[in-house]
């Protein structure tokens, strides 16, 4: 699956290995394969993230430097970016406090570097907040970055710069899942195992005991093809094409109609036999049916559940607009992400800095299109009630809208203060669209 520029259809040729995500959400910023197997990001960039040599936030995708072609996967989380290059090679850049990019330093990358040691031989990769890890073409398993809570798998709860191999899982493995503090894996005959943090269950093993080591989950010995990782909850995508989750439940974030946690697997309603895909962020969970529709549950305070409102959802619910023809998604903290068929990118939730790359840092609770990914430029009217109209110009001009007309009228605000708009505030227009202001003439 690869994502192709202007709404184009990906060339066969253009596509990476089947199965291999071609978008990724990070805690603040997103990214994309193009149909030149490029990549592209967009949203924040304060440590570098976007891969592009700057520390600008972009509410567009820009390309990443080196990056035009030859990539096969793309993977984010908290602010760094990894890819999997056609070699079976892993780069990465962005925050590196805790060696999280795997080059053998903690310095922060504003450009793709190469995690030592994987140059060659990966198959596929996952990363976490301040973790990583690849699955080699052996299949064995090497971790990196953080080992708070063991979650690197190798005995220690000692921080790697770079890759070290997880103990006990030299071979056998077709699926990796990387959270805040845990690492789980579909092992031999479709077995999942565990390790890492363990505070709240998130191994799934019926314990809240810290594992080192990799640990089996109880009732998954076989038939799992897929695994997803959240902060503290982890989802398992079963052969039938059902789900189950262990983990906190907080928000809902099971589907399973609960907020009741669970330290071992159970299963999410109504969703037997029609998942192909399942992707876990921090307090939600979204699943790609078999139709091409997208469903997800959990919190909603921000819109990330896609289905126009905030109201948090402990069954899933149809996303938007997106009934069917999505190929792939992809889950952040606060927003959500789906490939379409068609080479369109669409995202939704939150978007303080441009992280639906539509152009605007207006939140969004249903999809909007990604710039140069299907997406048009679009005006988004900002909120710019009770500030003084000297910046409210810019703030309007800044999300694509023009100032329309400024009608002075009598109230307690003080004077030059915007006091109305029209449009109303979150409306989504056309580029350049006018958005009329009335501003306080004083008493």
């Amino acid at each position: 699956m690869a994502i192709a520029c202007g709404g184009v259809a990906p060339s066969k040729e253009s596509r990476p290995q089947e199965g291999q995500p071609a978008i990724a959400v990070g805690g603040s910023h997103t990214c994309a394969l193009t149909s030149a197997a490029g990549v592209k990001c967009w949203g924040d960039n304060h440590w570098g993230e976007l891969g592009d040599g700057t520390t600008t936030s972009r509410l567009t995708p820009v390309a990443v430097s080196g990056l035009a072609s030859g990539v096969q996967a793309v993977a984010a989380n908290g602010n760094y970016t990894c890819v999997l290059t056609r070699a079976g090679g892993v780069k990465c850049w962005g925050v590196n406090t805790y060696g999280e990019l795997g080059d053998g330093t903690t310095t922060d990358r504003h450009t793709p570097v190469a995690v030592s040691g994987l140059t060659s031989g990966v198959n596929e990769i996952a990363v976490g907040e301040y973790h990583a890890c690849a699955l080699t073409s052996k299949g064995g398993v090497k971790c990196w970055g953080s080992n708070y809570g063991g979650e690197l798998g190798d005995g220690t709860t000692t921080d790697r710069h770079t890759p070290v191999a997880v103990s006990g899982l030299a071979s056998g493995v077709s699926a990796i899942a990387v959270g805040l503090y845990h690492t789980c894996v579909v092992a031999s005959k479709g077995a999942v195992r565990c390790w890492g943090d363990n505070e709240v269950g998130e191994l799934g093993d019926g314990t809240t005991t810290e594992r080192h080591i990799p640990v089996a989950v109880p009732g998954l010995a076989t038939g799992v093809t897929a695994i997803a990782a959240g902060d503290a909850h982890t989802c398992a995508l079963t052969s039938p094409g059902g789900v189950e989750c262990w983990g906190v439940n907080p928000s809902g974030e099971f589907g399973n109609g609960t907020t009741t946690d669970s330290s071992t697997p159970v299963a999410v309603s109504g969703l037997a036999g029609d998942v192909a895909a399942i992707v876990v962020s921090s307090s939600h969970t979204c699943t790609l049916t078999n139709e091409g529709g997208v469903e997800c549950s959990g919190d909603n305070e921000e819109g990330q559940l896609g289905d126009g409102s905030t109201i948090e959802r402990h069954i899933p619910v149809a996303v938007s607009g997106l009934a069917s023809g999505v190929t792939a998604i992809a889950a952040g903290e606060l927003n959500t992400c789906a490939l379409t068929s068609a080479g369109a990118v669409e995202c939704w939730g939150f978007n303080a800095v441009g992280e639906l790359g539509d152009g605007t840092t207006v939140d969004s609770h249903k999809p909007v299109g990604v710039i140069g990914f299907g997406g048009s430029l679009k005006c988004g009217v900002p909120n710019v009630l009770g500030t003084p109209l000297a910046k409210a110009r810019p703030e309007i001009g800044r999300d694509h809208c023009r100032v329309g007309t400024v009608t002075r009228v009598a109230s307690q605000k003080k004077k030059n203060t915007v006091v109305g708009e029209t449009p109303r505030p979150g409306v989504r227009l056309k580029n350049g669209a006018r958005v009329n202001l009335k501003v306080s003439r004083g008493r």
